[in-house]
């Protein structure tokens, strides 16, 4: 075949447009990721033969990972480089690993859940940086292979798109490292290279496969004359087909060379009958059929992948929904055992044939003894989640199904961080929308793909099936099913009545008993289309798991405003709407022809205003559609504009506090629109590039809470610069009011590194700093955050220039021109410390009583106030009276130690002053009887000193070799009786009984030495003509 040259340029990106609202108002917000971190679907991953803790990782929705401990630890290494996340294939320069190229599309083409790519990247330092290089259109990339000698010469397999005719498909040749292009082998429009191979004893010999294929809404189309083997004997300038003694209709193919021995070639080949595992033991010219067991072919289209070992020929790896080893040429088959199903990649380190890295639905995982053992997946945070919903325990749990694994419920924070134990499932299986009562969810109802739907209890931790017609027709037509269900299909608990479940298939069914009883409340709610409705795959091999059924209801939503409103959206384009609880329907589709209508959302403050998401990304047309009806669907209006292209939209949600500020949830990341939808601006701030599937607002914490298709579920904290921008005059500083907090029971802490992250630990301030702020940036003017009672006392001050002796050990705020992000940790200011002691405890600030607060920003002469709520842990049963005992308590605990630091600074001070006195005082004559009353006085001082704390320990292991003195004894009542629940025990009452009684001598002692007896020693210091000891001033304020 005749090469044909092509530079394929970077793609291109609609010009940049002012967004209607300042990104500046919100941009100080944070996304954060709070997991599971249990491993999502991953179709490449590769090694560095030299550097056998060194892996690449990638993932189809979240981007490239990359380990340097063997699989301990992953880290992402393509964030804020790639423009796409899905990878396809990933390969090192064995000659050169600074050098690793990524191909961007994900090459097993599910029906649910595929992403395209943007063509090939190039880093030239191991991942720190990115270049893209070009092949946009190429949408799925299967193979990338590096000369072993020279980085610069890299072939591309394209496969090419999933739901259409793509001419871009083929395989690429680069000599420049990918600064252009030539493709070098092309079939036709239908059919890519699904894999490509290299002698890599002599780099000039190639060997590609073909796969004719075709995604359509309800058919996976795997086969035809396109499919097949090629075979360049130079580099690719040339090429001949090798497919002599193979099957004459051939659907996805797959082919590898052996290292140990270069005339050796495995094929894998999709047929039947004759389909299975192929070899050739003369470089292609002839091939046999060793294996033809379908465990090793079935369901070909997400698998068909061989790999032959690089050390001994005999050895060849097949890749199914089981990892398969073969030891004598490919005749039989063994199976590995390794952490999740699906296997979809493998590299063999070519230098040790037992160093090996997998790629499956559940990640990636290394190996050092042959696939013995494995690697974790459980520290990959990338799964992929279908939809999200929300309850209302306390703290919040986040639900959704993750694809290949199982429902999850996960907390919205927990002690120290999000971890495992945070995390748990709940009945049905991947594919599941779990829904509940959001007040009291014992009951969760969560689905699987066929129709399946279980009900887990949250008491007993068990799970029954109460599904309307339990029968399983998998590999059946749809045509002959009683109802044909999504592969996720929605389900629905009222939120006027939690006994009622809606399941919806092609009808809508109804149980008003949990699931005992059903009955159907609509007709068929789809275009019925009958040619659409036979097997789920061909011509070869059938696809009966469930993703290709047809004519479905896939958006469902009851109005918030009436119970007997219910909205139904089909994946075949129509819309219906009932509002007499299911008595009758009416046909409201819109103009948007055949295409998904993935969600529909009831507008939570207007019962005639839905919103729906309409996508045609299974007819290739990745467009984004949006609509919306205020009139009960006579009429709709699109609403998308300012959303990127190929941004397609999954769902649009209004924010349930203010009206027409809305959510959009994309292919490439979340939009908000600020005035009902007729423009959009981005929303993604530090969210990682990644598909968002699914969004939802919890109104009571004021969260935005995000499923994404590769990254677990993400969280925007804190709405409120979103809900207030408006209130923002153009340039001017603005200070925006505040959610409420909680002063939480429980251990703290960010969380993050190996876990989900927490919110932040305390109350957010939002605030926004002018256009002219920090224009002079010689003399910017001090910036304050005051919190204040309700009443206007001072509680704590923060400040970009902070006063120690008001906020001791305060660190300066840091500002900028624009939106900033402050968070009080809800205590008073810390204690002051006795200069240079160490410290075994904490001196920060006690918790402050839940109530009604202020928060105020000064900026130079400007100020402004807004009030928020502390509240109470509604987990504790506690009274207010609690808080306040509590606090009264550790206040005079706080007090009376700030007492002891300053009695003992004051007299570290004193003490200092008369030793520096005496070493003058003592070059003088007749100064006898003054130096030794000034000695008899330090010594007296340093006992008092000595019995308020202990000087000699130094850090926390000598604390247990010097004995403890006062100041210990009152840290640790503090931070003891300072307990995030609230009360002060007997016994606390009892420590500072005694303790005050130790203190109350010590200070009169401390108080006299002080007083009287350096008023004497003073005189006596005047009158022999000496400079006097002078006692330091008392601070300006008590502690708060």
């Amino acid at each position: 075949m005749a090469a044909i040259a092509s530079l394929v340029a970077p793609p291109s990106f609609v010009a940049a447009q002012e967004p209607p609202v300042d990104p500046g108002l919100y941009s100080a917000m944070e996304w954060r990721g709070i997991g599971p971190f249990r491993g999502g679907r991953s179709v490449a991953a590769t090694g560095v033969p030299t550097q056998p803790h060194v892996y690449y990782m990638g993932t189809v929705g979240g981007g490239v990972w990359k380990t340097t401990d063997a699989g301990m630890t992953w880290s992402n290494v393509s964030d804020g480089e790639l423009s796409t996340s899905s990878v396809g294939a990933i390969a090192v320069a064995e000659s050169d690993p600074n050098v690793v190229y990524v191909g961007m599309g994900e090459h097993a083409i599910r029906g649910v859940m595929t992403s395209h790519g943007d063509g090939v990247y190039r880093s030239t330092d191991a991942g720190r940086t990115w270049m893209h290089l070009g092949l946009d259109r190429t949408r799925s990339i299967s193979r990338i292979r590096v000369h072993p000698d020279d980085p610069d010469v890299v072939y591309v397999a394209a496969q090419g798109a999933p739901y259409g005719a793509n001419e871009e498909r083929g395989i690429y040749r680069s000599t420049d490292g990918g600064e252009t292009w030539d493709l070098i082998l092309h079939v036709d429009e239908n059919s890519g290279a699904s894999d490509l191979a290299m002698d890599m004893t002599n780099p000039r010999i190639l060997y590609a496969s073909f796969w004719d294929h075709r995604r359509l809404p309800w058919r996976v189309v795997s086969g035809g004359e396109g499919s097949g083997f090629w075979k360049s004997t130079d580099g690719g300038d040339s090429w001949q087909e090798i497919n002599a003694g193979l099957p004459e209709l051939m659907g996805k193919t797959a082919i590898d060379v052996s290292r140990a021995n270069p005339d050796r070639l495995f094929a894998m080949v999709e047929a039947d009958p004759g389909g299975g595992l192929f070899r050739s033991d003369d470089a292609g010219d002839s091939w046999t059929l060793v294996s033809e067991s379908w465990t090793i072919r079935a369901r070909a289209w997400y698998y068909i992948e061989v790999y032959a070992d690089p050390v001994d020929e005999e050895t060849v790896y097949v890749m199914n929904a089981p990892f398969m080893k073969s030891v004598d040429g490919g005749r039989t088959f063994s199976s590995v055992a390794v952490p999740h199903g699906d296997q979809h990649d493998l590299w063999i380190n070519p230098l040790d044939n037992e160093v090996m890295v997998n790629a499956n639905d559940g990640g990636a995982n290394v190996s050092f003894n042959g696939g013995d053992t494995w690697s974790t997946q459980q520290n990959q945070p990338t799964a992929q989640f279908y939809r999200v919903n929300l309850d209302d325990r306390f703290p919040y749990h986040v639900y959704g199904g993750q694809q290949d694994n199982s429902s999850v419920a996960i907390a919205s924070r927990g002690p120290g961080g999000i971890g495992w134990k945070d995390w748990y499932s709940v009945g049905g299986c991947e594919s599941a929308r779990p829904d509940f009562d959001d007040d009291d969810p014992r009951f969760v109802y969560a689905g699987c793909y066929m129709g399946i739907i279980s009900e887990y209890d949250h008491v007993t931790n068990s799970t029954r099936d109460i599904a309307a017609y339990p029968v399983m027709p998998a590999a059946l037509q749809a045509r002959e099913m009683k109802y044909r269900y999504n592969w996720s299909a929605p389900i629905l608990v009222s939120d006027f009545d939690s006994d009622v479940i809606y399941h919806a298939s092609n009808y809508v069914v109804r149980s008003q008993d949990r699931g005992m009883t059903w009955e159907e409340i609509s007709p068929d709610l789809t275009r019925d289309d009958d040619s659409k409705q036979g097997y789920g795959g061909g011509p070869i091999t059938n696809e009966g798991a469930g993703g290709e059924i047809y004519g479905t209801i896939y958006g469902f939503d009851e109005s918030p405003h009436d119970p007997n409103v219910l909205w139904t959206g089909s994946d075949d384009g129509l819309v219906h709407v009932t509002r007499d609880g299911g008595g009758t329907w009416t046909d409201v589709t819109g103009e948007w022809g055949e295409a998904i209508v993935n969600a529909v959302h009831v507008s939570p403050h207007d019962p005639a205003t839905v919103y729906i998401a309409v996508t045609r990304y299974k007819f290739n047309d990745f467009t984004p559609l949006a609509y919306v009806t205020r009139n009960w669907g006579e009429s709709w209006q699109a609403i998308a504009d300012g959303i990127d292209d190929e941004a397609w939209v999954h769902v649009v949600r209004e924010d349930p506090v203010q009206p027409g500020l809305l959510y959009a949830a994309t292919e490439t990341g979340v939009y908000v629109s600020f005035d009902s939808g007729e423009d959009w601006q981005s929303l993604q701030l530090n969210l990682p590039n990644t598909p968002i599937n699914d969004l939802m607002v919890h109104e009571r914490e004021n969260d935005l809470v995000v499923a994404t298709s590769g990254r677990s579920f993400w969280i925007l904290d804190e709405l409120q610069p979103l809900r207030q921008a408006a209130e923002v005059a153009d340039g001017e500083h603005h200070l925006y009011a505040p959610g409420h907090v909680y002063r939480w029971a429980g251990s703290g802490g960010f969380g993050g590194g190996g876990g989900g992250q927490n919110p932040p630990p305390g109350a957010v301030i939002d605030f926004v700093l002018g256009a002219g702020f920090g224009a002079d940036t010689a003399a910017s003017p001090e910036v304050t955050v005051e919190i204040l009672t309700a009443a206007g006392d001072l509680v704590r001050t923060m400040s970009t220039d902070p006063d120690d002796e008001v906020s001791p050990g305060a660190s300066p705020l840091s500002v900028e021109r624009g939106a900033n992000r402050v968070v009080w940790n809800l205590r008073h200011e810390s204690i002051p410390n006795i200069p240079g002691a160490y410290v075994f405890g904490s001196l920060q600030g006690r918790r402050v009583v839940p109530g009604d607060y202020q928060v105020r920003l000064t900026v130079d002469e400007w100020s402004m106030t807004q009030p928020f709520e502390v509240r109470m842990d509604p987990r504790l049963d506690v009274p207010l009276s609690a808080y306040i005992e509590q606090d009264r308590f550790v206040a005079d605990v706080a007090n009376e130690l700030a007492a002891i630091h300053r009695a003992a600074s004051v007299n570290n001070d004193v003490r200092g002053q008369i030793e520096s006195a005496m070493e003058r005082i003592g070059e003088h004559d007749d100064t006898e009887s003054l130096v030794a009353e000034g000695e008899d006085l330090a010594g007296e001082l340093e006992t008092v000193a000595d019995s308020l704390y202990q000087s000699r320990t130094v850090d926390g292991q000598t604390v247990i070799n010097f004995p403890t003195r006062l100041k210990f004894q009152y840290v640790f009542l503090h931070g003891n009786a300072d307990a995030d629940q609230p009360g002060v025990s007997m016994g606390s009452r009892d420590v500072l009984s005694d303790l005050r009684a130790r203190w109350t001598v010590h200070q009169a002692t401390n108080q006299e030495l002080l007083g009287p007896r350096l008023d004497a020693f003073n005189r006596m210091l005047g009158d022999a003509g000496f400079s006097v000891v002078i006692v330091p001033p008392r601070p300006p304020r008590p502690i708060s």
